[in-house]
């Protein structure tokens, strides 16, 4: 399933390196987008290649798309965002004539594994999630061109963007069909963003997901299902001169010198994948991995012109590259390393040093877009259905936006020992952990922590600045627990293997529901009900049983349905 045979990997039995699934790619090698740049305007153009599916058994007609065509999407956005600092507006649409998409490829939902199609509808919620965060926090609008019919995952790609406009040709619609011809409901925020986003009324959105032919038209605009409907002799001017308008508003610069981003340095084998920063090293029998996270090497600099200068190699861009591949690559590719040990290593005096320059120069384009990769990339570790358990020992660094992955882990111990050790554990907070990386719900992880009750977050910040020791931080409610050195071992090792007894889906349905407290937002309940709901419906013999919906789809075969309420 992979694009490239290129990497060896574990030597472990069943793994090969065509199963392994990477998620870099590059415009040069792109199948499926078309990606143009003119001024302030980028237009990627859906062209799926109908024989590039990332596995064998389908054919991606009609525009349909697998993971693979969402990671090229991922990929450019990201040089979008970094490569193109000039644009202002992305404008999707299709290449081909009559069809904008026809969304997820429904024979290839019927061939993937459970773990599968979670994992899929996952990356492509965190991608659609990642296009409302480039909007909301560096100026980069999103129209959705939508020239031909638009259905189930592509009107959600659509509902995705800041505008929809559709072709009023009297053939094309928008639909969300999946309730009526699948059996299971729209698996990236379409139900999600049609009311809290586009405000459609519950009883209009009922019957348009109910619908399979969906609303064209007039309807549609009236009904909030898109923005504009316009004629196809004024299709592509209109278009043209939205997304100038969009672009025209944008914050983004009208001149600046792009930052390319190269290949990732990565190192695959049997121990895990391996980077310059960060290192996951895997213990398959015990199935946990340890993700390591290094502090710069040396400073950093200071001044927004050595920080261009740097470039992709500036710390805290590598680190989130790195990161992010990282946690991507032990999703799809090891299900059953379900504990993940967070752990940092190197000078927190670098940490916080280049987070002074994140603050500092948070106003410049290529600095905000860092700022948003490490956003993002915190977030995708949040919405990972693995434990996550920091590890503050000998040699940590878990100061300001590496403390952010111990705010972000289930668990987390300190090695308690005398300050004056050698190697003896702190931790440090900086203005970055109090409000730079939102989480999905909206609120700085520190808050989230403490369920936001103001006196605990402002006892915290109150320490900014300071090197606590496992005492001071266990005393502020940072960590979860601090052994001393001659219990460290011992109530580590009965943690992990406690964790490792209990069942996988109660621990994820355990995580989901604890990881965001409190007042829920759009980006919550997306998640939330990808956790709950469609992973049950995926589940249930409705939807993949031998008769299931999804499973009869395009056989002629009517699904046969247990009609008892659950």
């Amino acid at each position: 399933m992979s694009e490239s045979a290129a990497e060896p990997r574990s030597a472990a039995a069943h793994e090969t390196a065509r199963e392994l699934i990477t998620c870099e790619r590059h415009p040069d090698r792109y199948r499926h987008w078309r990606l143009a740049v003119e001024a302030r305007v980028a237009t990627l153009s859906l062209d799926v290649d109908e024989a590039g599916g990332l596995a064998p058994g389908y054919r991606l007609k009609l525009n349909s798309y697998d993971l693979g065509v969402d990671i090229e999407l991922h990929d450019a956005l990201q040089r979008i965002r970094f490569e193109h600092p000039q644009v202002g507006c992305v404008v999707l649409t299709s290449a081909k004539e009559r069809v904008f998409s026809a969304g997820a490829n429904i024979f290839m939902l019927g061939l993937a594994s459970h773990a599968e199609k979670v994992n899929f509808c996952k990356f492509t919620n965190e991608t659609r999630n990642g296009m409302e965060e480039s909007s909301a926090h560096s100026g980069l609008k999103f129209l959705a061109a939508c020239n031909g019919t638009t259905a189930g995952g592509g009107y959600e790609l659509a509902l995705a963007c800041d505008q929809i406009v559709l072709v009023d040709d009297r053939w094309s619609a928008v639909s969300l069909p999946e309730v009526p011809l699948l059996g299971v409901l729209p698996g990236t925020g379409g139900l999600t963003r049609l009311t809290d986003k586009r405000r459609v009324r519950r009883d209009q959105a009922d019957l348009f997901c109910t619908s399979a032919e969906g609303v064209r038209g007039a309807r549609a605009r009236e009904w909030r299902l898109v923005d504009e409907v316009v004629k196809p002799g004024q299709f592509h001017e209109f278009v043209g001169r939205r997304a100038a308008e969009l672009a025209e508003a944008s914050e983004r610069p009208r001149q600046a010198q792009g930052i390319v981003l190269p290949p990732l340095e990565r190192r695959i084998d049997a121990a895990g994948y391996h980077y310059a920063l960060v290192d996951a090293r895997i213990e398959r029998e015990a199935r946990r991995v340890t993700l390591t996270v290094s502090a710069p090497e040396r400073r950093e600099p200071e001044d927004i012109e050595g920080i261009l200068a740097r470039g992709a190699h500036w710390w805290p861009l590598r680190v989130a590259r790195e990161l992010d591949d990282a946690v991507l690559m032990l999703r799809m590719n090891d299900p059953e390393v379900g504990t993940w040990l967070l752990s940092t290593r190197g000078d927190a005096d670098r940490v916080l040093e280049a987070d002074a320059s994140l603050e500092r120069h948070g106003g410049h384009w290529f600095v905000k877009e860092v700022t948003g990769m490490l956003r993002r990339t915190l977030s995708r570790l949040d919405v990972s259905s693995r434990s996550l358990i920091a590890l503050v020992d000998r040699g940590s660094c878990f100061a300001g936006t590496l403390f952010e992955l111990a705010l972000a882990a289930d668990r987390s111990y300190m090695l308690q020992l005398d300050g004056a050790a050698p190697g003896a554990p702190c931790i440090a907070c900086s203005p970055m952990n109090f409000g730079a990386y939102p989480a999905a719900n909206g609120a700085a992880r520190i808050e989230t922590r403490f369920c936001g009750e103001r006196g605990a977050v402002e006892a915290a910040r109150a320490a900014l600045g300071r090197r606590l020791d496992a005492e001071r931080a266990l005393a502020l409610g940072l960590v979860t627990a601090a052994p001393d050195e001659l219990d460290w071992d011992e109530e580590i090792r009965l943690a992990l293997e406690e964790r490792a007894s209990l069942s996988p889906d109660a621990l994820t349905g355990l995580e989901a529901n604890l990881r965001f407290p409190g007042a829920e937002n759009m980006h919550t309940r997306i998640f939330g009900r990808l956790s709950a709901w469609q992973n049950w419906i995926f589940t249930r013999p409705n939807a993949t049983g031998a008769a299931g919906a999804l499973k009869v789809f395009g056989t002629g075969s009517k699904p046969g349905f247990d009609w008892n309420r659950t």
